[in-house]
């Protein structure tokens, strides 16, 4: 499918019952090409209801056809009430949808929709980029005088945007013995931005978000002037933001809160259990308290919903409350701990000082000179170890004294797997051996995570598939549930698989079935930054033992292959001695994130260090 236009326009109305309110009207069409495009044939949108201060938002669909050509004749279907639905997503947010009628291989779909919202502080993110083309994009705002926002276009292709101050007028009406309609001028400023042949978001290994890269444009409120009245600061600068997130009673009030686990907190730090706690030992100790303690109700935000108080009593809360409880403990311990807001990788990224742009909050704790970030929230995290959706870019420390600074949320400390392998072949290539697998940070958090709740045989039958085919048997997993550990995993495998017997010569992989045989990276071009996660290091060290009636015919060369600047590194080193063949090989890749620009040079790393593992150990009869 592709989007044929896209449209939207966002202007002021006035109401002397309600005051100002957002209005946006969007207008689409697209044109539905193969059968995998009839999804773009439903629309949704979100829309927030949650509000204490103003009225819920408001999605009002019209204007909705399908057009299909039939004997030579356009034939219209318009959209009827059935296929109008709304639905209550949770208790801030609502969705209106529409299912076009009629729609095929072919048709052309067109539909308008209004999003009103009286909750001015920031206008619905416009998108100029989809998962499909777009020949042509066009956002339209009309801002009066009294009202300044910050204007930031994300992603990386170049919108067209020419404003100009024209006069505009607000018409409202009152209610006195009779209703009369006034009309107020000022001066406006209209903008109107514009993309053209707009190329499909394509998701591309190893990419932290796509969503990320999208091209879009969002307007927040960055002050306000009205008549007579002073200028009013909104989100100028990060002291601002600091300050106002503070002062929410929903934030600075709940961080206050100390009663509730006094008792607790004297009762896990008492003498009995250690007779001197050094800094570092409280963080530890409160952090697996608080954290085995609480469980997390899914819920994002840097504010709380139900409070310190109530969630610590039923041992359940959102993202704020889990780790404002975690704050607080560690304030009361002695602790320089502060908090920590940021936005999840699915939320995108904040690139200027915004109340709006963050989703999540986490603690920094400051201890000799180092600083711990930790997030309670879940059951695997440990000091320093976060969820992966949280490592998106920096976050902002915030004080309440309106102080901030930025924190790069980015590991720098390589996680590690450790691979130790004994195998032996006999003289039919059945392959049989034990391995041992080791894993720190990061690669124990992400394994402990993808495995939750997935019992060992199910497991073990995913493990022998990723491995391709072997049996593995006698198997057991170290130190599973405990997330300040590594993960350790042994077990015996035999296999079919991997050694080839050819005019009466043995050829097998050095790396067995953990060999990498796809190049993941293998566009010409790469727009997006290439996103690892985290700096990793894996070693393995294999020990072959040479059948009887065989003997080395050739090995792999040893060879030492580096992207420059050390940000991949790939040693391989095998050595024969008698009846065994000795092998060592390390991958490292010591950056988390590397640009696009150096796209060619990760590609033909990846080539080499992949063509270097399938080179094959030929053995021959003796």
């Amino acid at each position: 499918a592709a989007i044929l236009y896209n449209k939207a326009r966002t202007f002021f109305k006035y109401s002397v019952r309600d005051g100002f309110s957002i209005n946006t009207e969007y207008e689409i069409r697209i044109k539905i090409y193969k059968k995998e495009g009839l999804e773009w044939a439903n629309h949704q949108v979100d829309y927030y209801v949650g509000y204490e201060k103003y009225n819920d938002d408001q999605v009002e669909f019209s204007n909705a056809i399908t057009y299909n050509l039939e004997n030579g004749n356009i034939v219209k279907t318009k959209l009827k009430r059935e296929g109008n639905f709304d639905k209550k997503i949770n208790k801030y947010w609502n969705e209106a949808s529409i299912a076009m009628p009629n729609v095929k291989v072919g048709s052309v779909i067109e539909y308008k929709y209004t999003l009103k919202s009286e909750n001015i502080v920031k206008f619905r993110r416009f998108d100029f980029q989809y998962e499909i083309p777009v020949n042509y994009s066009e956002y339209i705002t009309e801002i009066p005088e009294f009202f300044v926002y910050k204007t930031v276009v994300g992603g990386i292709l170049n919108v067209n945007s020419e404003s100009k101050v024209v006069t505009g007028f607000l018409d409202y009406s009152y209610y006195n013995g009779g209703t009369w309609t006034k009309s107020v001028s000022f001066q406006q400023v209209n903008t109107k931005s514009i993309l053209n042949n707009i190329p499909a978001l394509k998701t591309e290994p190893y990419v932290d978000n796509i969503q990320n890269y999208r091209s879009y444009i969002i307007h927040e409120l960055e002050k306000t002037q009205f008549y007579e009245e002073p200028v009013k600061d909104y989100s100028v600068t990060w002291e601002g933001v600091a300050k106002s997130i503070f002062e929410n009673k929903d934030f600075g009030k709940e961080l206050d809160e100390r009663l509730y686990f006094t008792q607790d907190l004297k009762t896990i730090l008492s003498n009995d259990q250690k007779s001197e706690w050094s800094q570092e030992e409280k963080v530890a100790t409160i952090f697996k308290f608080v954290q085995q303690k609480m469980n997390w109700n899914g819920d994002f935000g840097y504010y709380t919903d139900k409070g310190v108080v109530k969630a610590y009593v039923e041992q359940t809360g959102n993202v704020a409350e889990i780790n404002f409880i975690l704050i607080a403990m560690l304030k009361l311990a002695g602790i320089n701990v502060n908090p920590v807001i940021l936005s999840t990788q699915s939320n995108g990224i904040a690139l200027f000082p915004s109340r709006t742009a963050f989703n999540y909050v986490i603690a920094a704790a400051d201890i000799d000179g180092k600083r711990i970030l930790l997030d309670a929230t879940n059951k695997y995290t440990t000091l320093n170890i976060l969820p992966l959706n949280t490592l998106n870019w920096t976050g902002r420390l915030i004080k309440k004294d309106g102080t901030s600074e930025e924190i790069n949320l980015v590991p720098k400390t390589q996680s590690k797997k450790s691979i130790n392998m004994q195998f032996l072949v006999d003289g039919s290539g059945k392959i049989t051996g034990k391995t041992r697998i080791q894993k720190t940070d990061y690669e124990a958090y992400t394994f402990r995570k993808s495995n939750e709740g997935i019992n060992k045989d199910n497991y073990l039958e995913k493990l022998e598939n990723e491995l391709n085919g072997i049996q593995i048997s006698d198997y057991i997993v170290e130190n599973n549930f405990e997330s300040t550990k590594l993960i350790t995993e042994t077990f015996t495998f035999t296999t079919d698989n991997h050694c080839e017997i050819i005019g009466g010569k043995m050829y097998i992989n050095s790396l067995l079935f953990f060999t990498q045989t796809k190049n993941p990276f293998v566009e010409e071009k790469r727009q997006y930054p290439i996103y690892f996660g985290y700096p990793t290091q894996e070693k393995y060290n294999i020990s072959i033992e040479i059948p009887e009636g065989y003997a080395v015919e050739s090995l792999p060369k040893p060879i030492k292959i580096s992207t420059g600047e050390n940000t991949g590194v790939f040693t391989f080193n095998i050595l024969a001695q008698e009846k065994t063949i000795q092998i060592a090989i390390t991958k490292e890749m010591s950056s988390a994130m590397v640009t696009a620009r150096f796209y060619d040079v990760i590609k033909d790393y990846y080539k080499q260090m992949i063509d270097k593992q399938n080179e094959k150990i030929v053995l021959k009869k003796i």
